[in-house]
């Protein structure tokens, strides 16, 4: 774990992956920093590397953050601390042993869990249990209600964006989908039909929506094999509508999505692929 050097006071604290920091998470965190606030307590925020399932699967699983883009969202929510640990470290702890370690380590005063939380290798599933053992640590155990808008989950929003409904999962998350990369050489094609696009290579491990074609803010993008042309490999392509030249191979491009415009379609010739990527950008612009 990191930041045991850190500890300056006791916390108030919460746990969990926390993947898309969606608006559920953020309604736990709101009510954390409260919590935290009104019992004179700092903010915490206890988190793994690497998601659970993977560690236990062996598989990664895809997913709607990147590191580094889960550890911004959860700092940008106002917590005073972000305590990082591996799955392997606890995966075998009972949650008694998991609490004493916190509270011995961390500080962590007071516990807030999610209304579907669970943690510890007994899996426990009554409440009143995980408040006993907490109490036995030192640790006060707060149950946090749903988020007044229902139920909210990472799981819900990777089916939706795996489905292309990108704007489904934008209401969960409470902020557009971002598909985000190093800019790398393509094919050339768009060049040569009058649509020069950026490609771009995402995160390993980063959830891509279904094929086909997008809106995004300030720009139109293709993902998928683009079988007009023959490629054998899935590529993201972006059409930069404010586009004023310069070279961006190399740099990092964000691109957020809006919404789905259509499927990836295999066209006759360059001439219908190019009249058709004309209705996309009206259909975009509209």
């Amino acid at each position: 774990m990191q930041g045991i050097c850190a500890r300056v006071m006791g916390y108030a604290a919460t746990i969990g992956f926390f993947d898309g920091v969606h608006t559920g998470h953020r309604f736990l965190l709101s009510e954390l920093c409260r919590t935290a606030r009104a019992n004179g307590l700092g903010s915490a925020v206890l988190t793994m590397y690497e998601h659970p399932e993977s560690v236990l699967s062996g598989n990664p699983k895809p997913l709607l953050t990147t590191f580094d883009e889960r550890s911004e969202l959860l700092r940008r929510t106002g917590i005073d601390e972000l305590f990082l640990f591996h799955f392997d470290v606890i995966r075998h702890q009972r949650a008694s042993e998991f609490m004493a370690m916190i509270h011995e380590h961390y500080g962590v005063e007071m516990l807030l869990m999610g209304y579907d939380h669970r943690f510890g290798s007994d899996r426990l599933t009554d409440f009143a249990d995980y408040a006993s053992i907490a109490a036995g640590v030192g640790i006060r155990l707060v149950p946090v209600a749903e988020a007044p808008a229902g139920a909210v989950s990472s799981s819900k929003i990777r089916k939706a964006i795996a489905s292309g409904e990108i704007e489904a999962a934008n209401a969960m998350l409470g902020y557009r989908y971002t598909l985000s990369g190093p800019v790398v050489r393509g094919n050339g094609i768009g060049h040569t039909i009058g649509f020069p696009t950026a490609n771009i290579v995402p995160s390993a491990g980063k959830l891509l929506p279904k094929p086909g074609v997008y809106a995004a803010e300030g720009a139109l993008v293709n993902i998928g094999t683009n079988p007009t042309v023959g490629n054998d490999h899935l590529t993201i392509e972006a059409y930069l509508l404010d586009y004023q030249g310069g070279d961006l191979y190399g740099q990092t491009l964000n691109l957020h999505l809006v919404r789905r415009i259509r499927d990836e379609r295999k066209f006759a010739s360059l001439e219908e692929l190019q009249a058709q990527i004309r209705q996309d950008l009206a259909a975009f612009q509209n």
